[in-house]
Formats: structure tokens, sequence, C-alpha cells
């Protein structure tokens, strides 16, 4: 099977690192095609040996990047286009149909009032649902991300929810990894460290972070990503007094910053204060890494049965500004010092490798197989009933994703 995936960007983002992660565990050829901003993980899917191609779309008003992008489907001889992101959902549905070759799209970022950090519009959700029906299937990345198309009129028949993944051996945590981050990053070595990773968004409300390590002399803050609030954010760590104990790595992996893991590593306690979320992949991969987490909006733990919740998870309920209700939680994890918990059997039901496997079963639905069973949830019996022990190596449980007979031309 040949698939062509085409998303809007490549800078460093939590769908655009879940695509790279994705290929390397799916049984198909795969090529890229970015619509615009070929970055740092262009780079890494070519070091992948990925072929990626750049579109070149100047804008959502440069139609005709569809003829390009169809022409380009269409003597690439691909059994399949898989879409990724809105701009690329709407344009790459278009494209697939006037080549004749079906598509798959995921849904990766649409919250309640926002998609992709934006406000979500009647345009926005009319433009969507006119293309979504050009496509065989829709795929969510959470049930929280299925219902919330189901509420918009997509047929339930159209939508197969394919959770997110990650690769947990890949963030357990490792004490020279943290010595290393933390040199790097210029922290000290017995500092209790908060810390976060994502987009710098308003959405993402890293500004009640700051604030709530401003409260707590004896902590220290370490913020991972890059974004349109950096500066503010810097700002506001001045005003408070603060920016000498808050460190910002931008983006992980990006020159000297160390990746994913190692951020992690260097970190006592987790925070994702956000608002919306689609899933929460930073959620995850820090539940892997054995960190404490706190977090507002995050569908990868709420969806969870509530046996099978993390007890390492604690949820903020503040729907406008949680910093006082963070800064209560953070007071309590500096009190009782570093830990690093086990990791939560939960995370099974996010291996990459059981990602691969649904959608492989979701392509092989659309191009006129069966329709796939539905999403398995975590084994409850799998979560441990200390979270304080000393973890175990962590190896997911999950098969290697079998190979797929071709199903289409």
């Amino acid at each position: 099977m040949k698939v062509l995936h085409v998303i809007t960007g490549l800078g460093v983002g939590g769908a655009e690192r879940q695509l790279r992660l994705l290929l390397g565990h799916l049984p198909a050829r795969c090529d890229v095609v970015t619509l615009t901003n070929p970055g740092a993980v262009a780079e890494g899917l070519r070091a992948d040996g990925v072929r990626v191609r750049h579109l070149g779309m100047r804008g959502n008003r440069d139609l005709a990047a569809v003829p390009r992008l169809a022409r380009l489907v269409r003597h690439g001889g691909y059994d399949l286009v898989h879409t990724h992101l809105y701009r690329a959902c709407v344009h790459g549905r278009i494209a697939a149909r006037l080549a004749g070759t079906p598509s798959v799209a995921t849904e990766h970022s649409l919250g309640r009032e926002e998609i992709e950090g934006r406000p979500l519009t009647r345009g926005t959700r009319a433009l969507y649902l006119r293309t979504e029906r050009l496509g065989a299937a829709t795929v969510a990345v959470s049930s929280t991300v299925a219902a919330r198309l189901r509420a918009w009129g997509v047929p339930s028949t159209r939508i197969h929810t394919v959770p997110n993944g990650i690769d947990a051996r890949a963030f357990r945590f490792d004490g020279g990894r943290r010595r290393a981050a933390r040199a790097l990053l210029g922290l000290p070595e017995d500092a209790f460290v908060v810390g976060g990773v994502g987009r710098l968004v308003p959405g993402k409300r890293f500004d009640a972070t700051v604030r709530a390590v401003a409260a707590l002399p004896g902590a220290w803050l370490l913020l991972a990503g890059d974004g349109p609030e950096a500066g503010a954010l810097r700002a506001l760590a001045g005003r408070l007094g603060v920016a000498d104990r808050v460190r910002f790595a931008g983006e992980c992996g990006e020159g000297a910053a160390p990746d994913v893991p190692g951020v992690l590593a260097a970190m006592d306690v987790f925070v994702s204060a956000s608002r919306e979320e689609s899933f929460g992949l930073a959620v995850v991969e820090a539940l892997a890494a054995g960190l404490p987490v706190v977090h507002g909006a995050c569908p990868a733990v709420e969806d969870l049965p509530p046996g099978q919740v993390p007890r390492g998870a604690v949820r903020l309920r503040s729907p406008t500004d949680p910093a006082a209700e963070l800064t209560a939680v953070l007071r309590r994890h500096l009190a009782h010092g570093p830990r690093r918990l086990p990791v939560p059997r939960a995370l099974d039901h996010y291996d990459i490798r059981l990602s691969g496997r649904r959608l492989m079963d979701v392509y092989a639905h659309a191009l006129g197989g069966p329709a796939p069973a539905p999403a398995p949830t975590a084994d409850s019996t799998a979560v441990p009933s200390d979270p304080y022990a000393p973890s175990e190596p962590y190896a997911p449980s999950c098969p290697p994703a079998p190979s797929i007979r071709r199903a289409h031309r």
C-alpha cells in the first residue's frame, strides 16, 4: 500500500511529531507533503528516510495549490491520501477527490471553541463539514474529539477513534539524562523543577504556571516550546521577580535545547493547565517519564474509565484562573520533594504500535474492507496499586503491528 500524508506544516508541534513517530510504525510505503513551513519535523522525517515535499502554498486563498496537489497524488500512484490538520484536511480531501483517490483525515486539534488554537467560527465549521464528506473516513485522536465531531453532524459511521500514541520506552527516566539536561539548561542539580511542554499560546495557560511558581520561593520553572506568548511570559516572569528561576528552553531538540525525554527528565512535576485539548500528548509523555502530573483539560486522561486514571495525575478544576489552585497543589509536591512514579499500565492504551495497527484497519476500511472494531480500553488490573513505589522497567504489552495486504488497485 502506498500512502501520501498531507499536513499543513512541519514545524515542531504535537500533530507533526505524532506523524513522524507514526510513520515508523505503519507497514505501508509513505510519502509526506507539507503545504507550508517545512520545518524541523521535515528534517527529521528526511533523516528517517521519508520522502518529504513542500507544496509551497502561499495562504488559504492560494487556490492553485489544490490542482498542484491533485497532480502530485495522481502522478505518484498513491492508493490513499491521509490528511492532517485543518487546512490540509480541507484542501487535501478536494485534491484527492479530483485525483480519484480515496482519502482519510485525522482530526488532531478540534476543541469546543477553538481549532488549532484559533477561534471556531460558523464559516470554519461549514467548510470543514462540506469537505469532510469527500473523504472515506475521519479519524479522531480521542473519544472526546469523536463526540465533538458527532455534535457537529458528522455521521458516527464515518468516525473512527485512533488515539495518539507514544513509545513509552523512549521516556523512561534516566539519571544521567537528568543531570545532562539540567547542566545544559542552567538548572541546579538540587532544584525542585516544575515544568511544561507545548506551544506557547494563550489556551495553554502557561501564565498560570508562571504565577504559581512565583508564589513558591523554593521552586524553579522549565518551559519547553515556542510561540506567540513567549515574550509575554518572559515579561510576566520579570514583573513577578522570578526571571532568575524560570528557564525557557525553546523548541525541544532544536539548537542546544534537549529533546522531549531530556526536558522531562530534568523536571520533578509536570503541569499542563490547558483550557482545551483534543488529546494531551505531553501529559501522556510526562506520565511515561514517571512524573507527577497536574493537568487541566486532557482527554487522554479523562477518557479513561475511572479505575484506570493514573494516580499520579491531579485535575485542575478552575474554569477561568487556575493559578491559586495550582499553587496549592504544587506546594504539596514541593513539601514532599522530588519523586518518580511507576509508569501507569493504562499507558498501554496509548502505545504507538497499537495506534499504527488500528490506523491500518481504517485504511483497509477506506479501501473497501470491513469497518474497524471499536477502540480497545486499557486493562484496569494493570494499574499499580502504589503510585509512589519504585518504578519497574516498562515494556509495552501490545504486539507489533502486522502487515496488511494491499487492498486497492
